[in-house]
């Protein structure tokens, strides 16, 4: 089994997740021209509740795995590594099968009194079997990842998403004759599908390397039969009291329940929102065909759209995690600082132009993409909060990476409870409706970016450069005027093309700005791959 060092594995990993956006976003187009807006909400309204059950089954087992493994693994101690291994699939099944036979159960009660439509009902069934799958899968993910080999997880994803697509799409569509209920559930059913492809790809690389294990083995013990033997007796003897089931399974619930729980607060949150949204739309007289397929576009098309750039803003996370870590480990301040103004300015430059596109052009973008023009208003109104959301990631990773997650799960909580104030407060308006519920999401992202901005000024006394903020501002403004004298001089009748061609050249005179202002310099572009081999 290859063995990559970070830097290796955080490419592999990164490389999969723009892939998987990229291919994932297909069925954000396609689904909607089949099943409609409507058909998209039944499909979404079921999620969050199945995100919440996923938390409580998966939150923090995979990390745990992944570090008490590799932990095991540096002392050699493949034993103990995989004790951990098989405590943790145990743990994990056991609790994936008594939350799926609870939800069987009581599947009438929650679609009743949680879920607010009805007609969710067989999309709610066809979900179920995820629990158990996602949670088996989990345990393969954190336990490759322990070992240090990105490989089985990236392409288990790949799969996955690439079965999702094909199969929710056909599944939907035949479906759809049957009604709307009847396609969402399977859409959902694709879901199941994928996940199992996924699964299949992590088993057969466990087996694989089981094999390859057993056949090394078998060579060093015709090599040298009475050493290994003997060396294998002795280590059996030492180790044999470390591997109890009880203190295995005890640190595993220690390092693994505060990170379930701080994921339980995001996941409850998104819960609460969809079940708060419903409500108060019909609180304001929307009835709940409409309601569902208002809550349908927010979710399953404007979001999505605002959370593209976020696959570079989640590797940024991911790299600068170790990188603080091992900044504040040494005490190296000038570091830290440096670290975080780069990731910072990244986040910042690479958003900017998706929230002038975003803004400028959300009915043509609506149009083309999912031929609902109607839902340009949600867009436009999200857009300009897209940039802290891009700056969010950088920031919450530099409180995990300085041992602040407390400060991260306060932050979170604080905009959660504002955010489900606010949304009882203004969608139950009939004069606002949905938007009242987008005012509050919007309202939580600011809120939730802020502070986590104060803790981390409070904690390592970071703060972006107010020139940078100012130079990007001015970029996207000339970049934005470009953008729309491009748009208006191309014909009509080929939008698509005159879309494409106002992006294209206004990002680029965008970048060129960005260059000449000096906030992307050399060094910036030689980090990039392949490119970045030409300036270097």
């Amino acid at each position: 089994m290859t063995k990559q060092t970070f830097i290796k594995g955080a490419m592999i990993l990164l490389a999969a997740g723009i892939v998987n956006r990229i291919l994932g976003f297909v069925p954000r187009i396609t689904l909607p021209r089949i099943i409609g807006a409507e058909g998209v909400g039944l499909y979404q309204l079921s999620y969050p509740f199945l995100i919440v059950m996923l938390t409580i089954i998966t939150g923090g087992i995979p990390l745990a795995i992944a570090k008490w493994i590799a932990e095991a693994e540096s002392t050699g101690d493949t034993r103990r590594a995989n004790h951990i291994f098989r405590t943790a699939m145990l743990l994990t099944v056991a609790v994936a099968v008594v939350l799926t036979i609870a939800m069987l159960l009581f599947a009438p009660y929650i679609i009743r009194y949680l879920l607010p439509d009805t007609r969710v009902y067989r999309t709610f069934l066809m979900m179920t079997p995820l629990l158990l799958i996602i949670g088996v899968s989990s345990v393969y993910r954190g336990y490759f990842q322990g070992k240090q080999n990105m490989i089985p997880g990236a392409l288990s994803q790949t799969l996955e998403t690439i079965i999702r697509i094909i199969a929710s799409l056909v599944f939907a569509y035949m479906l759809l004759p049957y009604g709307l209920e009847w396609a969402a559930a399977g859409a959902m059913l694709g879901v199941v599908a994928g996940e199992l492809g996924g699964l299949a790809v992590l088993l057969w690389n466990f087996r694989r390397r089981k094999e390859d294990r057993k056949s090394r083995k078998t060579v060093a013990d015709r090599d040298e039969p009475g050493t290994a033997e003997n060396m294998g007796k002795g280590t059996n003897s030492v180790k044999k009291g470390a591997v109890g089931s009880e203190p295995v399974l005890k640190r595993l619930l220690g390092l693994s329940l505060p990170v379930t729980g701080s994921k339980l607060v995001g996941s409850l949150s998104y819960l609460l929102e969809s079940i708060f949204t419903a409500k108060s739309l019909a609180a304001a007289g929307i009835v709940t065909g409409i309601a569902t397929a208002q809550y349908g576009a927010l979710q399953g098309m404007i979001i999505p759209l605002l959370l593209l750039p976020t696959a570079l803003t989640y590797s940024l996370a991911v790299s600068l995690v170790p990188s603080l870590s091992e900044a504040a480990a040494r005490g190296d301040k000038a570091l830290i600082q440096k670290r975080m103004h780069q990731s910072m300015r990244i986040a910042l430059v690479s958003g900017a132009p998706f929230v002038v596109v975003m803004s400028l052009f959300a009915e043509p973008l609506c149009r083309i993409i999912y031929a609902h023009e109607e839902y340009a208003p949600m867009l436009q109104l999200m857009a300009p909060i897209g940039i802290f959301i891009y700056l969010q990631a950088p920031l919450q990773a530099a409180l995990q990476a300085l041992d602040k997650p407390g400060s991260a799960l306060m932050n979170t909580f604080i905009g959660a409870a504002v955010k489900l104030i606010l949304i009882v407060q203004l969608a139950s308006k009939p004069e606002l409706g949905i938007y009242g519920a987008l005012i509050a999401i919007n309202v939580n992202i600011v809120l939730v970016t802020l502070l986590h901005g104060i803790s981390v000024l409070r904690f390592i006394g970071f703060r972006m450069k107010f020139t940078d903020f100012v130079k990007v501002g001015a970029a996207m403004v000339i970049m934005g005027a470009a953008a729309q004298w491009i748009m208006h001089r191309m014909p009509m009748t080929l939008e698509w093309i005159a879309l494409v061609s106002a992006c294209f050249i206004s990002v680029i005179l965008y970048l060129l700005l960005m260059i000449w202002m000096k906030i992307i310099d050399r060094h910036d572009i030689a980090r990039i791959p392949w490119i970045g081999a030409w300036f270097r």
